[in-house]
């Protein structure tokens, strides 16, 4: 900006002491140093916010709209929702149609399957040495695999039933 050297300086500051005189020459470098380390002090606000704003920016293009983004993300997945809720419409109402046409067959072959059906058990007589058992053995209970005559009950008083086996270290207890 300003191209200032050593010599510059060095002629305001004596043209400085002569206008100002030695009594008034340090009260005014106070106060020009005052009035230059404000117009510092407010440059370097103005570039750090100017910084922060550009990196701010920066961050926004980086990121680019979320919502927007979400939005069509969102728009994209109801209309795949959307194409496979109709594709399951379509399978039921084919799978409907089947089912019924299958049913009106099935319906249709009920009396001719009737009347060549072969006799069932029932219309079969009993052979002579069949088991009469029929009303016992239903009333009977089935068989229980394993049955302890003698069920393990454990009271506070009574010492567990393996008390006086050794431990696994071959020890017992005292």
């Amino acid at each position: 900006m300003f191209d200032v050297g050593f010599s510059e300086l060095l002629i305001i500051a004596v043209v400085a002491l002569v206008v100002l005189g030695p009594e008034r020459l340090p009260k005014a470098a106070r106060f020009a140093g005052l009035w230059v380390r404000k117009a510092r002090a407010q440059w370097y606000s103005v570039k750090s916010e100017f910084e922060r704003e550009m990196a701010a920016d920066e961050l926004k293009r980086s990121v680019g709209n979320p919502v927007q983004s979400i939005r069509e993300e969102l728009d994209a997945v109801g209309k795949d929702v959307a194409a496979t809720g109709q594709a399951l419409r379509d399978d039921l109402r084919d799978a409907e149609a089947l089912a019924k046409a299958d049913a009106d067959t099935a319906v249709q072959d009920i009396p001719a399957a009737a009347d060549a059906a072969p006799p069932t058990d029932a219309d079969r007589p009993a052979p002579a040495g069949a088991d009469d058992r029929g009303a016992d053995a239903a009333s009977t209970p089935e068989p229980e695999f394993y049955s302890d005559p003698v069920p393990f009950q454990l009271t506070p008083d009574a010492p567990p039933p393996d008390a006086d086996a050794p431990r696994r270290d071959g020890t017992r207890e005292p």
